[in-house]
């Protein structure tokens, strides 16, 4: 336990460095500014582009694919998990999700011997009930790591079936290909789990039928308790386990009244889609966004669709892209969020039988830009309190693309 707390003490002091960006068989990014990208890369079953554009003075977004074997046994079974983790609060909670949800997802698919919906769902509890460790071990001299939090969106691709998996905001989109029309339709598979959304309000009622105010308008958006649009996160332990709602947490996050259940939930929405061989929706919509990758070459992909949001973005404040690119980060995040985006290329020839190939483990991770030693802000920052939101989306043809992005197309947390 000690040697693991001194390990994330650390990681969270280190500045960016090719630990966020690395490889197994496959190489890594190109940096040009604040954008981090990798325009074609090779998966068990396909092609990926990744992209990454900070707009915080601290990133909190992290993402990663990992292709290959999805346990601990050779044996299998293999495919390819990809996951975008948005944090909130700070970096704290992001960055343990892409350090520990896969290797839990090796584990509980090792121990239970197949890939399932319940084997998701224990390496989600796994990643809870760690980062809730830590939380506890740190709580005497960082407190504020409390109100850390992540939203969590992943997929698995194995065996000719899709699993989505989603905690908070985060969107999946699949694009199908009608064949009568040529046309590429969107449609929205994840559920996404904020306040804004009246289901998700009268769900927070149901299980707290004691609590008038547990959903408050606020400043015209509706907020959990008046402090978060999200009812479901990695994290976020202040609003979770009453014993870390009080002094010395700051008292913008402390509640007035004590609380007998958790107030947020860490139990993922997870759907099941069977494959045929056939952070960005703040500024475009899923429509855009999957007629993007439909027509345009698969190369780069992913920075195209960054590019496409940053120019709407300047479009809203009436200026330039090239002006807007100047901007740099922390002042950049009034005029966007940051965004990550992960276009993943399915081939429908090798999908239906990728659990059983055996091949190279490839491992991409990225979250941000390189920095010179020192210029981070300190552990447990006082960050300004945002989620992020993301995106899937498949568009299937011949091929079946992922693309995977924060929901940068609507309003913001």
């Amino acid at each position: 336990m000690l040697s693991g707390l001194m390990n994330f003490l650390r990681s969270c002091f280190r500045p960016r460095s090719d630990r966020y960006v690395h490889a197994g068989s496959d190489s890594g990014g190109r940096q040009d500014g604040l954008l981090w990208y990798k325009d074609l890369g090779q998966h068990l079953v396909g092609e990926f582009s990744m992209a990454v554009v900070q707009a915080n003075a601290l990133i909190e977004d992290h993402s990663q694919i990992e292709s290959g074997c999805l346990s601990l046994h050779e044996s299998g079974p293999y495919g390819t998990f990809v996951g975008i983790y948005d944090g909130h609060g700070g970096p704290e909670t992001s960055r343990y999700v892409v350090d520990n949800l896969f290797q839990h997802l090796k584990m509980s698919t090792s121990e239970n011997q197949s890939l399932s919906v319940d084997v998701i769902r224990k390496a989600y509890q796994a990643t809870e009930e760690g980062f809730l460790s830590i939380v506890t071990q740190l709580w005497p001299t960082r407190p504020q790591i409390a109100a850390v939090g992540s939203c969590c969106l992943t997929s698995i691709i194995s065996g000719g079936t899709l699993y989505i998996a989603n905690l908070g905001d985060s969107r999946a989109v699949l694009g199908r290909a009608v064949k009568a029309t040529g046309e590429v339709l969107a449609i929205q598979l994840s559920t996404e789990h904020n306040a804004c959304i009246e289901s998700i309000r009268q769900e927070l009622h149901s299980t707290h039928p004691d609590d008038p105010h547990i959903v408050v308008l606020k400043h015209n958006v509706w907020r959990v308790k008046g402090l978060i649009q999200i009812s479901r996160s990695i994290g976020d332990v202040y609003l979770k386990k009453p014993e870390f709602n009080r002094e010395p947490l700051y008292a913008k996050f402390r509640l007035r009244e004590p609380f007998k259940r958790p107030i947020l939930s860490a139990e993922p929405s997870i759907s099941v889609h069977q494959l045929q061989s056939h952070g960005l929706w703040e500024h475009i919509g899923n429509q855009e966004a999957v007629d993007i990758v439909q027509n345009h070459p698969r190369n780069g992909i992913a920075r195209r669709l960054v590019k496409a949001a940053l120019q709407e973005a300047a479009k809203k404040r009436e200026m330039r892209y090239s002006d807007l690119k100047k901007i740099d980060r922390g002042v950049r995040r009034h005029f966007h969020d940051d965004i990550t985006v992960i276009v993943v290329f399915l081939d429908s020839n090798l999908v239906s039988r990728a659990s059983l190939i055996k091949s190279p483990n490839v491992s991409v991770r990225a979250g941000g830009v390189n920095l010179r030693p020192n210029t981070l802000a300190p552990y447990c920052a006082n960050v300004v309190l945002h989620v992020f939101r993301e995106v899937l989306a498949l568009v299937e043809s011949c091929t079946i693309s992922c693309l995977f992005g924060q929901d940068k197309f609507r309003d913001g947390k």
